[in-house]
This record gives C-alpha cells, sequence and structure tokens, in this order.
C-alpha cells in the first residue's frame, strides 16, 4: 500500500526573494519586513543586523529552508 507524503504548509512568501533581500540588505532586516516580521526588523535596522552575526544566521537558515516567515510557515523554495 503506497501512502501519499505529509506535505508541510509553507509560506507564500518567495524564497528566492528572501535570499537575495537577505545576501543585500541583510544587515538593514529587509527580508524580515518582507516576510511580515516588522518588529525584529525594526531591531535588525537598528542593531545593523546584530552587527551582522544575526544577518548571517538568518541567511544561513535561509538557505537550509528553516527561515520561517510572520505566521510561523516556513520560507521554502518551491521550485
Amino acid at each position: 500500500m503506497y501512502k501519499q507524503p505529509h506535505l508541510e504548509p509553507v509560506s507564500d512568501k518567495n524564497w528566492l526573494t528572501v535570499l537575495l533581500l537577505s545576501l543585500f540588505l541583510g544587515g538593514l532586516g529587509v527580508h524580515r519586513f518582507y516576510v511580515g516580521k516588522i518588529g525584529t526588523g525594526i531591531l535588525m535596522l537598528l542593531t545593523c543586523g546584530g552587527v551582522g552575526v544575526w544577518a548571517l544566521i538568518d541567511l544561513i537558515m535561509i538557505i537550509v529552508g528553516s527561515f520561517k516567515d510572520a505566521q510561523g510557515l516556513p520560507v521554502k523554495n518551491q521550485g
């Protein structure tokens, strides 16, 4: 008997857009504004991406698919 794989819900935000925003504007938190995380986006803006460390962690999380949007849904590469 074949069992259908469980499909988890994913964010409607575009993974490539989030990746590019994080890569080029990660220190300003622009990717967080894009996914709806306004509060942490402001914190990243004020701290220059946590002096770069927070921005780097977010970039790694986006690449591996564990970064989540404001609704808690993972932002994953769909293609």
